[in-house]
């Protein structure tokens, strides 16, 4: 069944979809960037809808930003947040530098509300990592291990929850939400790898025709460290894959017990543990976001008793 937003024309509601997606955390745009992430190519249509939706009162002007609520608290939570970030920044790139020496890891990005410019005092360093094939629970075994003995089990600075192989590049689970989650990451080790990454997921160009290219040219690359470098000759051959397949069976074994409260397609999603993937989001942000995105939508629709063309209902 179509969702809500695929069942109507999305040039008629593009800045809307796009102001609405964004204050589901509470994060007000500018009408640039309302431009960059609608899918509309149109500016002036896109400056137009904004001022249609702003004279009915359906999303607020706060000081240049757009928002669904007339709430001068989110503009300036957005600009503390956008500040902190700037200042940590350094911070995760150094925490990436670290993370691109170990074995098998390929590329290395910043993901989560970082890469999108905000950070908080409740914030983390989130990254997305692309592996080899076949030595994807190796890697993130390794990556676990350094975070529980050398770094206390801290996630703060080092939440490595979402990692994938250079040999299933693409994201099998097409959205809005994940299209976001791509377009914003901040590349900053393995430049070919990600450049792959890319061509992989062209899908996403539908979602946001405007939206800059990410820059290839200032990913860094970075030499393995010695240690690095005499496991990955360890783990190379028949040995590797052996235990990479039983680090796969023993990390799926210990999530289907922990997380017994997700229903099985939830889980699959969330805890998606293959051969190319892992995920650790137990919170299961994507459907949840997507979901009330439909039924925010929905009630936007009722409260303004907005209607469209019966053909596109």
């Amino acid at each position: 069944m179509l969702s809500t937003f695929e069942n109507i024309n999305q040039k008629i509601v593009s800045a809307l979809k796009t102001i609405l997606y964004f204050s589901l955390f509470k994060y007000p745009l500018t009408r640039t960037e309302i431009f960059q992430f609608s899918d509309d190519k149109d500016q002036k249509a896109i400056d137009a809808e904004i001022d249609l939706l702003v004279k009915k009162g359906i999303v607020f002007n706060v000081d240049g930003f757009y928002l669904d609520v007339n709430n001068p608290d989110r503009v300036e939570r957005r600009l503390k947040g956008n500040e902190m970030a700037r200042k940590i920044i350094p911070k995760a790139v150094k925490v990436s530098k670290r993370i691109a020496k170990f074995p098998f890891v390929k590329s290395v990005c910043l993901s989560g509300a970082l890469s999108k410019g905000y950070y908080d005092d409740d914030g983390d360093f989130d990254f997305f990592i692309i592996t080899k094939p076949n030595r994807l629970w190796i890697a993130r075994t390794l990556l676990v291990l350094y975070k529980k003995i050398f770094l206390l089990n801290s996630k703060k600075y080092f939440c490595v929850n979402y990692f994938i192989s250079t040999d299933r590049l693409e994201i099998s689970e097409q959205n809005l939400f994940t299209a976001t989650e791509i377009v914003t990451l901040i590349p900053l080790y393995g430049k070919e790898t990600f450049a792959a990454f890319l061509k992989a997921n062209a899908w996403i160009l539908p979602y946001f025709p405007n939206k800059p290219a990410t820059q290839i040219k200032t990913i860094r690359d970075t030499e393995k460290s010695w240690l690095s470098r005499v496991l990955q000759k360890l783990f190379n051959g028949s040995f590797g894959l052996s235990l990479d397949k039983t680090l796969q069976k023993m990390t799926l074994k210990k999530w289907v017990n922990k997380f017994k409260h997700l229903a099985k397609e939830d889980f699959g999603i969330a805890m998606k543990s293959t051969r190319h993937v892992s995920k650790h989001h137990p919170q299961n942000y994507q459907n949840k976001v997507i979901t009330r995105l439909d039924e925010r939508f929905n009630e936007v629709i009722k409260q303004h008793n907005l209607k469209y063309p019966k053909k596109h209902a």
